[in-house]
């Protein structure tokens, strides 16, 4: 169960938790991918609309299997809509256990697959809470500039926070360095700061790539 998550928007936590789930699925797994953010952009990357979503799943009760959405293979996806506000509200509601609500509705959903993939908004919500509470890991994608970096910090804290109060501990899998371009000093000293803090766990960069925008339109 890996998160891809980090505080800051813009990063590639998307385009990262779509690639990963995709690659995984082409080697003969069984992987789940599911859309923590009311964007929705999971949906819109792989062109499918689910007719429930996340928040029939949290709020309702759904049965993940009957909500999750087979895309091609061995990859099911578990969509997301602008309704998962109502669900943050649902969630701030509760009396107890408002953290480990998601880990409670998808239940033995980890039996059925071998990944399961938690693409996160880029906030520190209940939702986010509930996504790192159920993970075993988190991968976390870092845009190659100054204000990425110090947000890496801020998911470090994070995660020793979700330790200490909720008794919960993530691994971190690795860091990845996105929108990489070898032109650019700021960019090499990017990374440079990121193997100095993170070395083995540091992974190759993703080049910045047209390409790769222009994917979710095709």
């Amino acid at each position: 169960r890996i998160a891809v998550f980090n505080h800051k928007g813009g990063t590639g936590k998307t385009t990262t938790a779509v690639n990963v789930a995709a690659a995984f699925a082409e080697r003969g797994a069984r992987v789940l991918l599911v859309d923590c953010d009311g964007q929705g952009n999971v949906g819109a990357s792989l062109g499918i609309r689910g007719e429930r979503s996340l928040y029939h799943v949290l709020v309702e009760g759904a049965d993940p299997a009957e909500v999750a959405v087979p895309v091609r293979g061995r990859l099911d996806v578990i969509t997301a809509d602008a309704t998962l506000a109502v669900a943050e509200i649902y969630l701030a509601r509760l009396d107890k256990d408002r953290d480990r609500v998601l880990a409670q509705r998808l239940g033995n959903t980890h039996r059925r697959y071998q990944y399961i993939i938690l693409d996160c908004g880029p906030s520190l919500s209940l939702l986010n809470q509930n996504a790192l509470t159920y993970a075993d890991e988190v991968l976390i994608p870092v845009s190659c500039d100054y204000l990425a970096l110090v947000g890496v910090k801020q998911v470090l804290k994070t995660l020793k926070d979700i330790e200490r109060h909720l008794g919960h501990s993530v691994r971190i899998s690795g860091v990845l360095p996105t929108f990489y371009d070898a032109r650019i000093r700021l960019a090499r000293e990017a990374i440079e700061t990121l193997r100095g803090h993170f070395r083995e766990r540091l992974l190759e960069p993703i080049r910045r790539s047209t390409r790769l925008a222009e994917a979710p339109s095709h």
